[in-house]
């Protein structure tokens, strides 16, 4: 029986007729973030579908264009355009040549509105801000026309080209679109277009004493690129009418692009609007936009997030109008599928606790014995390693209790467990000091490296363990979720309220197998029976001490 074809999402299914009728001969989509801050797990979704799109479409020609909107200097920066370039590669998605900014068509836009008012459908008001607010209106009251609106074109020509050179101050001037300001859609109230704002300009300097406004320039830019399909999130779906008048109304260079709508990614239990990471990291919440704990990619990328399970995400949640959080449980699921495909295994110890194996010598006279251990039970390729066993070990000290509980089956006084990889030991005794436990004292049960217990030995379970001789000395950054209400924004006080004071938790003096020596930044692998871990992408290692952090633990403990 043939397998039916995989149902399209609504978005694919337009383009897909678009090309079948001929509507176009290609299909050509964009990515256009604003340079003012870092990209968030939220605009993996965009990424991955509009640069999906444009791989899926390859044979006809299709591309995706990284579009930056610098439209806005004061509070636009070199570094986050550099940041943003970096994670749509990391993602996985190569735009080649096609890098493009909005202030390459500065000229094209001054232009445009130079054109609308010469037909009359564009205004200089010089109403104050709070003159522009109150003549508005709200959704319920329409607005009021300006006392500027019907002045003549040549009057507001003027008026345009001192803005442009720098001759009106801030504020005291705007260009308006002459369209209704009884429209029921707030948008179309004779939107402004340009204001004058005296700001250098990251890649323009000071040429410009005007910028235009998102809704004027973001037609023009899609429209200057031959963009088909302008897709964005549902919030722009009001914006749509005016996207659309300005296509209509301006000189385009080719077919007009077509806006479509999408939900967005939201996911629970984390912030992602920029202003508000922007103040956790202003604030020192965070140690700064790549700390672990934020959203953004490129925090979840130095967390050790896979680039692969944050594609997998975006195709889990699908394409869709429907406005919904998904729980973040969704995500870490993916992450875990993925590691678990990929990541190698490893042996560290968190909380070291020193354990003799007081007969070892006696059967291995040179002191070592060293195990055979699979580098990943999933992948049969991955190979084995060999991880050296010797007479003083260091285990977990959570692995080894004096009163244990009927169903603990580590190791316990006249107790047996098994190394992983190695022998079963039997607990001999132990040493205490001020009530802790300093030392742990086994035998080895000769011929158990990969044989069951021996009859009447009950071992019903295994740990891990390193080396002491051969131990690598690590720093470990366990981090945990940033918040504890699932709607970090709706708590009430605001975010603030409900940080997590156990977020991250440093441990020094962690144990780990020598395979680590040589390890580069960015090594992602699990821990044993501990969870999924990386190293840091920038200090990796501070001297000869390595430095981990943890991306994920192996199950989910936020559960209710």
């Amino acid at each position: 029986m043939s397998k039916e074809p995989e149902k399209l999402d609504f978005i694919r299914q337009i383009i897909a007729d678009d090309l079948k009728n001929g509507t176009h001969e290609t299909t050509v989509t964009r990515f256009p973030p604003e340079p003012n801050g870092y990209l968030h797990i939220g605009h993996a979704k965009a990424i991955c579908l509009n640069f999906g799109i444009a791989g899926e479409n390859a044979s006809s020609g299709a591309r995706c264009n990284l579009r930056f909107d610098d439209t806005n200097p004061e509070k636009e920066e070199t570094e986050y355009v550099e940041s943003i370039k970096e994670d749509v590669k990391w993602l996985g998605f190569d735009y080649g040549e096609n890098l493009y900014f909005a202030s390459d068509y500065f000229n094209y836009f001054y232009d445009c509105a130079v054109h609308l008012i010469k037909e009359g459908k564009a205004y200089i008001d010089e109403q104050t801000p709070d003159e522009l607010k109150d003549t508005r209106g709200n959704i319920t009251t329409p607005g009021k026309n300006s006392p500027n609106r019907n002045r003549p074109m040549e009057e507001s020509l003027s008026l345009f080209q001192k803005m442009k050179a720098g001759e009106i101050a801030e504020g005291k001037a705007v260009l308006r679109a002459k369209i209704d300001m009884e429209s029921p859609n707030m948008n179309m109230r004779d939107p402004i277009l340009y204001r004058v704002m005296h700001v250098s300009h990251h890649r323009t300097g000071d040429t410009w004493k005007i910028y235009p406004m998102y809704d004027f320039a973001h037609t023009l830019e899609d429209a200057h690129e031959h963009v088909t399909h302008s897709l964005c999130t549902l919030e722009f779906e009001l914006h749509r009418p005016l996207y659309e008048w300005v296509a209509e109304n301006c000189p385009l260079p080719g077919k007009q692009p077509r806006q479509i709508e999408f939900s967005k990614l939201m996911l629970s239990h984390i912030v992602m609007g920029k202003r508000k990471l922007k103040e956790m990291v202003d604030e020192g919440i965070v140690a700064g936009w790549d700390d672990p704990r934020l959203p953004t990619l490129s925090g979840i990328r130095r967390l050790g997030y896979p680039p692969a399970a944050i594609r997998e995400l975006c195709k889990t949640v699908g394409v869709t109008k429907f406005k919904g959080t998904t729980d973040i449980a969704v995500l870490e699921k993916c992450v875990r599928d993925e590691l678990n495909k990929t990541a190698p295994r490893r042996m560290g110890v968190l909380r070291p606790l020193k354990v003799i194996i007081t007969n070892f010598e006696a059967g291995h006279p040179d002191g070592v014995l060293y195990c055979e251990a699979k580098n990943n039970p999933e992948d049969p390729e991955a190979g084995t390693r060999q991880v050296p066993l010797i007479k003083e070990i260091y285990i977990e000290k959570e692995d080894f209790m004096i009163d244990a509980p009927k169903k603990y089956f580590r190791l316990k006084p006249d107790g047996a467990v098994r190394l992983r990889g190695g022998y079963i030991v039997l607990c001999t005794g132990y040493k205490e000091e001020a009530g802790e436990v300093t030392e742990v004292h086994v035998e080895y049960l000769p011929d158990t490296v990969g044989e069951p217990a021996p009859e009447g030995v009950k071992c019903k379970a295994a740990i891990h363990w390193v080396s002491a001789e051969h131990a690598l000395e690590a720093e470990v950054r366990l981090y945990d979720r940033l918040f504890t209400e699932e709607a970090p924004d709706d708590t009430e006080g605001g975010f603030r309220e409900c940080l997590n004071p156990h977020s991250l938790e440093v441990l020094e003096g962690v144990k780990l197998e020598p395979s680590f020596a040589d390890v580069p930044p960015e090594f992602s692998c699990q821990l044993e029976r501990i969870g999924y871990f990386t190293t840091d992408r920038y200090d990796h290692k501070k001297g000869e001490k390595i430095i981990l952090n943890r991306t994920i633990a192996l199950k989910d403990s936020w559960k209710k």
